[in-house]
Protein backbone atom coordinates (compact mmCIF):
# COMPACT_ATOMS: atom_id res chain seq x y z
CA UNK A 1 0.00 0.00 0.00
CA UNK A 2 1.31 3.45 -0.95
CA UNK A 3 2.56 6.22 1.65
CA UNK A 4 -0.37 8.30 -0.02
CA UNK A 5 -3.30 5.73 0.06
CA UNK A 6 -2.26 5.50 4.02
CA UNK A 7 -2.82 9.19 4.19
CA UNK A 8 -5.61 9.10 2.74
CA UNK A 9 -6.65 6.49 4.99
CA UNK A 10 -5.97 8.07 8.32
CA UNK A 11 -7.34 11.51 7.24
CA UNK A 12 -10.63 9.49 7.21
CA UNK A 13 -9.91 7.82 10.39
CA UNK A 14 -9.10 10.82 12.36
CA UNK A 15 -12.51 11.95 10.74
CA UNK A 16 -14.27 9.47 12.00
CA UNK A 17 -12.98 10.22 15.21
CA UNK A 18 -13.77 13.56 14.95
CA UNK A 19 -17.07 12.71 14.53
CA UNK A 20 -17.12 10.79 17.70
CA UNK A 21 -15.84 13.64 19.47
CA UNK A 22 -17.65 16.30 18.73
CA UNK A 23 -21.07 17.08 18.43
CA UNK A 24 -21.42 18.59 14.67
CA UNK A 25 -23.87 21.40 16.40
CA UNK A 26 -22.84 22.37 19.77
CA UNK A 27 -23.73 25.41 22.33
CA UNK A 28 -20.93 27.59 20.11
CA UNK A 29 -22.17 26.70 16.80
CA UNK A 30 -21.24 24.20 14.05
CA UNK A 31 -18.21 22.63 14.43
CA UNK A 32 -15.02 23.10 12.06
CA UNK A 33 -15.30 20.48 9.18
CA UNK A 34 -11.60 18.35 8.64
CA UNK A 35 -9.57 20.32 6.09
CA UNK A 36 -8.48 18.89 2.65
CA UNK A 37 -5.78 18.25 0.99
CA UNK A 38 -6.48 20.95 -1.40
CA UNK A 39 -8.93 23.34 -2.15
CA UNK A 40 -9.85 26.51 -3.46
CA UNK A 41 -12.20 28.34 -4.83
CA UNK A 42 -13.26 30.81 -7.80
CA UNK A 43 -15.73 33.41 -8.98
CA UNK A 44 -16.98 32.07 -12.71
CA UNK A 45 -17.36 34.83 -14.32
CA UNK A 46 -14.13 37.02 -13.46
CA UNK A 47 -12.00 33.74 -12.82
CA UNK A 48 -10.70 35.01 -9.46
CA UNK A 49 -9.53 33.25 -6.51
CA UNK A 50 -11.16 34.22 -3.73
CA UNK A 51 -9.60 31.60 -1.70
CA UNK A 52 -6.43 28.73 -1.79
CA UNK A 53 -4.42 26.13 -0.01
CA UNK A 54 -2.14 23.92 -1.32
CA UNK A 55 -4.03 24.60 -4.80
CA UNK A 56 -1.48 23.66 -7.47
CA UNK A 57 -0.26 20.38 -5.32
CA UNK A 58 -0.92 17.29 -8.34
CA UNK A 59 -3.65 15.60 -6.92
CA UNK A 60 -5.47 12.54 -8.25
CA UNK A 61 -9.28 13.59 -8.15
CA UNK A 62 -11.47 10.52 -9.07
CA UNK A 63 -15.03 11.14 -10.86
CA UNK A 64 -14.38 14.69 -10.69
CA UNK A 65 -11.93 13.81 -13.94
CA UNK A 66 -16.01 13.59 -15.60
CA UNK A 67 -16.26 17.54 -15.88
CA UNK A 68 -14.10 17.16 -18.40
CA UNK A 69 -15.79 13.94 -20.03
CA UNK A 70 -19.09 15.69 -19.98
CA UNK A 71 -17.89 18.97 -21.80
CA UNK A 72 -15.78 17.30 -24.76
CA UNK A 73 -18.85 15.43 -25.60
CA UNK A 74 -21.31 18.75 -24.95
CA UNK A 75 -18.54 20.45 -27.48
CA UNK A 76 -18.54 17.97 -29.83
CA UNK A 77 -21.63 15.43 -30.36
CA UNK A 78 -24.97 15.60 -31.20
CA UNK A 79 -27.49 15.45 -27.73
CA UNK A 80 -29.98 13.35 -29.69
CA UNK A 81 -27.47 11.01 -31.35
CA UNK A 82 -28.25 7.71 -30.45
CA UNK A 83 -25.24 5.00 -29.03
CA UNK A 84 -25.27 1.55 -29.41
CA UNK A 85 -23.46 0.21 -26.21
CA UNK A 86 -20.56 -1.35 -27.18
CA UNK A 87 -18.65 -4.39 -25.29
CA UNK A 88 -15.75 -2.60 -23.71
CA UNK A 89 -18.55 -0.31 -22.21
CA UNK A 90 -20.25 -3.28 -20.13
CA UNK A 91 -18.91 -3.99 -16.70
CA UNK A 92 -16.84 -0.83 -15.83
CA UNK A 93 -15.51 -1.22 -12.91
CA UNK A 94 -16.97 1.12 -9.75
CA UNK A 95 -19.80 3.46 -10.00
CA UNK A 96 -22.31 2.28 -12.97
CA UNK A 97 -25.75 2.54 -14.38
CA UNK A 98 -24.89 -1.33 -15.48
CA UNK A 99 -25.44 -0.61 -18.90
CA UNK A 100 -25.38 -3.53 -21.13
CA UNK A 101 -23.85 -3.96 -24.66
CA UNK A 102 -26.15 -3.54 -27.57
CA UNK A 103 -28.67 -1.33 -25.46
CA UNK A 104 -29.38 1.82 -26.95
CA UNK A 105 -29.18 5.19 -25.48
CA UNK A 106 -29.22 9.22 -26.63
CA UNK A 107 -25.98 10.86 -26.11
CA UNK A 108 -28.16 13.69 -23.40
CA UNK A 109 -29.10 9.70 -21.66
CA UNK A 110 -25.38 8.66 -20.94
CA UNK A 111 -24.69 12.39 -19.88
CA UNK A 112 -27.09 11.96 -17.16
CA UNK A 113 -25.65 9.03 -16.41
CA UNK A 114 -22.28 10.11 -16.13
CA UNK A 115 -22.68 13.37 -13.94
CA UNK A 116 -25.59 12.28 -11.74
CA UNK A 117 -24.89 8.82 -11.12
CA UNK A 118 -20.90 8.79 -11.99
CA UNK A 119 -21.57 5.91 -14.25
CA UNK A 120 -17.77 5.09 -15.22
CA UNK A 121 -19.56 2.89 -18.09
CA UNK A 122 -21.58 5.68 -19.52
CA UNK A 123 -17.86 7.87 -19.69
CA UNK A 124 -16.48 4.45 -21.50
CA UNK A 125 -19.14 4.00 -24.08
CA UNK A 126 -18.96 8.28 -24.57
CA UNK A 127 -15.41 8.01 -24.78
CA UNK A 128 -15.61 5.72 -27.51
CA UNK A 129 -18.32 7.32 -29.62
CA UNK A 130 -16.57 10.47 -29.53
CA UNK A 131 -12.81 9.53 -30.50
CA UNK A 132 -12.73 5.95 -31.20
CA UNK A 133 -10.48 4.97 -28.43
CA UNK A 134 -9.86 5.69 -24.50
CA UNK A 135 -6.75 6.35 -25.26
CA UNK A 136 -7.63 8.90 -28.27
CA UNK A 137 -10.40 10.62 -26.14
CA UNK A 138 -7.56 11.46 -23.11
CA UNK A 139 -5.59 12.80 -25.76
CA UNK A 140 -9.12 14.89 -26.13
CA UNK A 141 -9.26 15.73 -22.67
CA UNK A 142 -5.54 16.77 -22.34
CA UNK A 143 -5.61 18.96 -25.71
CA UNK A 144 -8.93 21.03 -23.78
CA UNK A 145 -7.24 21.65 -20.77
CA UNK A 146 -3.89 22.95 -22.04
CA UNK A 147 -6.82 25.34 -23.98
CA UNK A 148 -8.23 26.62 -20.91
CA UNK A 149 -5.19 26.64 -19.10
CA UNK A 150 -5.26 23.91 -16.71
CA UNK A 151 -1.50 23.81 -16.79
CA UNK A 152 -0.62 20.92 -14.50
CA UNK A 153 -3.48 18.74 -15.70
CA UNK A 154 -3.16 14.91 -17.14
CA UNK A 155 -5.86 12.59 -17.94
CA UNK A 156 -5.54 9.27 -18.79
CA UNK A 157 -9.00 8.19 -18.65
CA UNK A 158 -12.70 10.00 -19.04
CA UNK A 159 -13.71 8.71 -15.58
CA UNK A 160 -11.01 9.02 -12.38
CA UNK A 161 -10.52 5.33 -11.62
CA UNK A 162 -6.65 5.43 -10.50
CA UNK A 163 -3.95 5.11 -13.12
CA UNK A 164 -0.61 6.35 -13.00
CA UNK A 165 0.25 9.81 -14.20
CA UNK A 166 -3.75 10.94 -13.78
CA UNK A 167 -3.53 14.00 -12.14
CA UNK A 168 -5.10 17.57 -11.72
CA UNK A 169 -4.55 20.71 -9.40
CA UNK A 170 -7.24 22.19 -7.25
CA UNK A 171 -6.72 25.09 -9.12
CA UNK A 172 -6.36 23.36 -12.47
CA UNK A 173 -10.03 21.57 -11.57
CA UNK A 174 -11.84 24.98 -10.80
CA UNK A 175 -10.73 26.61 -13.96
CA UNK A 176 -12.17 23.71 -15.97
CA UNK A 177 -15.49 23.46 -13.80
CA UNK A 178 -15.79 27.25 -14.61
CA UNK A 179 -15.39 26.61 -18.45
CA UNK A 180 -18.30 23.83 -18.00
CA UNK A 181 -20.69 25.81 -15.83
CA UNK A 182 -20.73 28.50 -18.50
CA UNK A 183 -22.38 26.01 -20.45
CA UNK A 184 -25.89 26.66 -20.26
CA UNK A 185 -26.43 22.80 -20.72
CA UNK A 186 -23.85 21.32 -18.74
CA UNK A 187 -25.24 23.31 -15.98
CA UNK A 188 -29.08 21.97 -16.32
CA UNK A 189 -27.40 18.34 -16.68
CA UNK A 190 -25.55 18.88 -13.11
CA UNK A 191 -28.43 20.82 -10.99
CA UNK A 192 -30.80 17.95 -11.70
CA UNK A 193 -31.95 16.24 -9.06
CA UNK A 194 -33.67 13.37 -10.60
CA UNK A 195 -33.46 12.30 -14.05
CA UNK A 196 -37.45 10.60 -14.21
CA UNK A 197 -36.55 8.99 -17.83
CA UNK A 198 -34.46 6.73 -15.90
CA UNK A 199 -34.99 6.96 -12.65
CA UNK A 200 -31.63 8.14 -11.79
CA UNK A 201 -31.23 10.59 -8.46
CA UNK A 202 -28.03 12.62 -8.50
CA UNK A 203 -25.12 11.77 -6.13
CA UNK A 204 -24.12 14.81 -5.07
CA UNK A 205 -25.85 16.53 -1.86
CA UNK A 206 -24.66 20.16 -2.33
CA UNK A 207 -28.27 20.19 -4.37
CA UNK A 208 -30.70 19.65 -1.27
CA UNK A 209 -28.45 20.90 1.27
CA UNK A 210 -26.75 24.18 0.25
CA UNK A 211 -28.77 27.40 -0.90
CA UNK A 212 -27.78 28.09 -4.11
CA UNK A 213 -26.14 25.04 -5.21
CA UNK A 214 -26.55 24.21 -9.19
CA UNK A 215 -23.76 21.34 -9.49
CA UNK A 216 -21.32 19.82 -10.17
CA UNK A 217 -19.70 16.29 -9.08
CA UNK A 218 -18.94 13.74 -6.56
CA UNK A 219 -15.87 11.59 -6.58
CA UNK A 220 -13.95 8.82 -4.61
CA UNK A 221 -11.63 6.58 -4.83
CA UNK A 222 -8.89 5.00 -2.13
CA UNK A 223 -6.47 6.50 -3.73
CA UNK A 224 -7.86 10.30 -4.00
CA UNK A 225 -10.05 10.16 -1.33
CA UNK A 226 -13.00 12.52 -1.31
CA UNK A 227 -13.81 15.20 -3.95
CA UNK A 228 -16.14 17.46 -4.67
CA UNK A 229 -16.44 20.20 -6.84
CA UNK A 230 -19.24 22.38 -6.26
CA UNK A 231 -20.79 25.55 -7.98
CA UNK A 232 -23.30 27.95 -6.44
CA UNK A 233 -25.00 30.85 -6.84
CA UNK A 234 -26.23 33.91 -4.74
CA UNK A 235 -26.97 37.66 -5.32
CA UNK A 236 -25.77 37.47 -8.87
CA UNK A 237 -22.04 35.76 -7.69
CA UNK A 238 -21.47 32.30 -9.23
CA UNK A 239 -19.13 30.60 -7.55
CA UNK A 240 -16.99 26.96 -7.43
CA UNK A 241 -15.04 25.70 -5.11
CA UNK A 242 -12.78 22.56 -4.92
CA UNK A 243 -11.93 20.47 -2.19
CA UNK A 244 -9.25 17.35 -2.79
CA UNK A 245 -8.88 14.07 -0.37
CA UNK A 246 -11.36 15.92 1.81
CA UNK A 247 -13.06 13.62 4.99
CA UNK A 248 -15.47 16.01 5.18
CA UNK A 249 -16.14 17.48 2.15
CA UNK A 250 -19.47 18.34 2.28
CA UNK A 251 -18.92 19.98 5.25
CA UNK A 252 -15.61 21.55 4.62
CA UNK A 253 -17.40 22.78 0.66
CA UNK A 254 -20.44 24.49 2.57
CA UNK A 255 -17.92 26.63 4.84
CA UNK A 256 -15.97 27.64 2.16
CA UNK A 257 -18.67 28.56 0.17
CA UNK A 258 -20.45 30.91 2.97
CA UNK A 259 -16.97 32.38 3.68
CA UNK A 260 -16.11 32.96 0.44
CA UNK A 261 -20.58 34.70 -0.39
CA UNK A 262 -19.70 36.56 2.78
CA UNK A 263 -16.67 38.38 2.34
CA UNK A 264 -17.34 39.04 -1.30
CA UNK A 265 -19.93 40.89 -3.45
CA UNK A 266 -20.33 41.44 -7.02
CA UNK A 267 -19.24 45.17 -7.97
CA UNK A 268 -19.94 46.41 -11.34
CA UNK A 269 -16.97 48.51 -12.09
CA UNK A 270 -17.70 49.66 -15.62
CA UNK A 271 -21.36 49.93 -17.58
CA UNK A 272 -21.06 49.79 -21.60
CA UNK A 273 -24.15 51.79 -21.46
CA UNK A 274 -22.21 54.72 -19.83
CA UNK A 275 -19.68 56.52 -22.02
CA UNK A 276 -15.99 56.97 -21.32
CA UNK A 277 -13.88 60.01 -21.90
CA UNK A 278 -16.65 60.02 -24.65
CA UNK A 279 -15.96 56.88 -26.31
CA UNK A 280 -17.93 53.87 -25.80
CA UNK A 281 -17.20 49.86 -25.33
CA UNK A 282 -18.60 46.39 -25.71
CA UNK A 283 -18.81 45.22 -22.83
CA UNK A 284 -19.76 46.09 -18.86
CA UNK A 285 -17.10 44.28 -16.33
CA UNK A 286 -18.49 43.22 -12.67
CA UNK A 287 -15.65 41.85 -10.31
CA UNK A 288 -16.12 40.41 -7.01
CA UNK A 289 -14.44 42.48 -4.41
CA UNK A 290 -14.14 42.44 -0.72
CA UNK A 291 -15.18 45.26 1.59
CA UNK A 292 -12.78 48.30 0.98
CA UNK A 293 -11.09 46.99 -2.47
CA UNK A 294 -13.14 49.00 -4.24
CA UNK A 295 -10.85 52.23 -3.22
CA UNK A 296 -8.02 50.43 -5.05
CA UNK A 297 -9.62 50.50 -8.28
CA UNK A 298 -9.01 52.65 -11.28
CA UNK A 299 -9.59 52.98 -14.55
CA UNK A 300 -6.84 53.74 -17.45
CA UNK A 301 -7.97 54.91 -20.80
CA UNK A 302 -5.58 54.97 -23.70
CA UNK A 303 -6.48 57.03 -26.60
CA UNK A 304 -5.36 56.58 -30.40
CA UNK A 305 -3.72 59.90 -31.63
CA UNK A 306 -5.77 61.56 -33.55
CA UNK A 307 -8.54 59.84 -32.98
CA UNK A 308 -10.37 58.82 -36.02
CA UNK A 309 -13.88 60.39 -36.92
CA UNK A 310 -16.13 57.15 -38.40
CA UNK A 311 -18.50 56.13 -35.85
CA UNK A 312 -17.23 52.38 -34.60
CA UNK A 313 -13.96 53.00 -35.60
CA UNK A 314 -11.29 51.75 -33.21
CA UNK A 315 -10.34 54.57 -30.69
CA UNK A 316 -8.14 53.30 -28.01
CA UNK A 317 -8.40 50.66 -25.29
CA UNK A 318 -9.48 50.57 -21.54
CA UNK A 319 -8.03 49.01 -18.54
CA UNK A 320 -9.05 48.21 -15.07
CA UNK A 321 -6.72 47.80 -12.21
CA UNK A 322 -6.81 46.38 -8.92
CA UNK A 323 -4.14 47.76 -7.09
CA UNK A 324 -1.55 47.21 -9.68
CA UNK A 325 -2.80 43.98 -10.72
CA UNK A 326 -4.42 44.36 -14.37
CA UNK A 327 -7.79 42.51 -14.20
CA UNK A 328 -9.72 43.44 -17.38
CA UNK A 329 -9.20 45.34 -20.93
CA UNK A 330 -11.26 45.79 -23.81
CA UNK A 331 -11.16 48.09 -26.83
CA UNK A 332 -12.67 51.32 -26.74
CA UNK A 333 -14.54 52.83 -30.11
CA UNK A 334 -15.82 56.15 -32.11
CA UNK A 335 -19.28 56.67 -30.63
Amino acid sequence: MSKRVLRVLLAGFLAFLLALCISPLGKSGASAATPSEAECVIEVSSRRFLHEKNARDCLPMASTTKIMTAILILDDCDLNAEIVIPKEAEGVEGSSVYLKAGDRYTVEDLLYGLMLRSGNDCAVALALFHSGSVEAFARKMNEKAALLGAEDTFFVNPHGLPAKGHHTTARDLAIIASYAMENQTFEKIVSTKYYVRHNWQNKNKMLWNFEGACGVKTGFTVNAGRCLVTSAERDGMKLVSVVLNSPQMYERTAELLEGAFGSYRMETLFDCAEPIEGLTAKRSFCYPLKEGERERVSIQVNKCEPLPETKGDFAGTMQIFLENSLIFSQNLYIM
